[in-house]
C-alpha cells in the first residue's frame, strides 16, 4: 500500500544555517550539526506522523547523489550540479500527484514562492523550529503525566510508614 502521509520536505542547510542551536554546532563540524537536525526531525516526524524528507545540497560533489533513510527520516543529498531547491522542486512535483499535503521548510523566499506555485505548503525555517520545540514540550508533558500515573498508582505509595518497614524487614532477612 502507498504511503499516503503529509510529507515535510526540508532544506537541511538552510535549517543548519539558521536555527541557532544547529549553526553554533557547525563549528563543531557540519556532520554534528546535521546529525543533530535530522534527530530533532526524526522525533518530530514521530509526534506529526508526517513523513519527513530532508535535502542536503551536494552541487559541488561529483557524483549521482545519494538517497537513504536514517531513524526513519528520508535523506537526499544532490546530485553534482542539482540544487538543493531543484530537488525540493523534483520532489513536489513527484509526490503531488497523490492525496496528501506538502509542506517545504525552508526560509529562502524563492523556493517558498515556487513551491506554493506548485501546490505545496511553505513554512520558514523559524516556524519549523517553534513547531518542533512545541511538539517536545508536549511529548515532555505527556511524560511527565505519564510518570505522575505510575508513582500514584505504586503501591509503595499507598502503605504506611510502619508497614513498609514491616516489609523492608522481611526483605532482608
Amino acid at each position: 500500500m502507498a504511503d499516503t502521509r503529509d510529507v515535510l520536505l526540508v532544506d537541511g542547510y538552510n535549517m543548519i544555517g539558521a536555527w541557532p542551536e544547529l549553526s553554533a554546532l557547525v563549528q563543531s563540524g557540519m556532520q554534528e550539526a546535521r546529525d543533530r537536525l535530522l534527530e530533532r526531525l526524526a522525533d518530530h516526524q514521530a509526534y506529526s506522523g508526517r513523513r519527513v524528507i530532508v535535502v542536503f545540497d551536494a552541487y559541488r560533489v561529483p557524483g549521482l547523489g545519494k538517497t537513504f533513510a536514517q531513524s526513519k527520516v528520508q535523506i537526499y543529498f544532490t546530485r553534482e550540479k542539482e540544487t538543493a531547491d531543484e530537488c525540493i522542486e523534483r520532489l513536489v512535483r513527484e509526490l503531488s500527484s497523490k492525496r496528501r499535503s506538502i509542506y517545504v521548510a525552508t526560509s529562502d523566499q524563492v523556493e517558498q514562492h515556487v513551491a506554493f506555485g506548485q501546490g505545496a505548503l511553505r513554512v520558514s525555517a523559524r516556524e519549523l523550529l517553534i513547531e518542533i520545540e512545541e511538539s517536545e514540550r508536549e511529548v515532555q508533558k505527556r511524560i511527565q503525566q505519564d510518570n505522575a500515573k505510575l508513582s500514584r498508582n505504586s503501591l509503595d505509595a499507598k502503605l504506611s510508614p510502619e508497614l513498609r518497614k514491616l516489609f523492608e524487614r522481611w526483605r532482608r532477612e
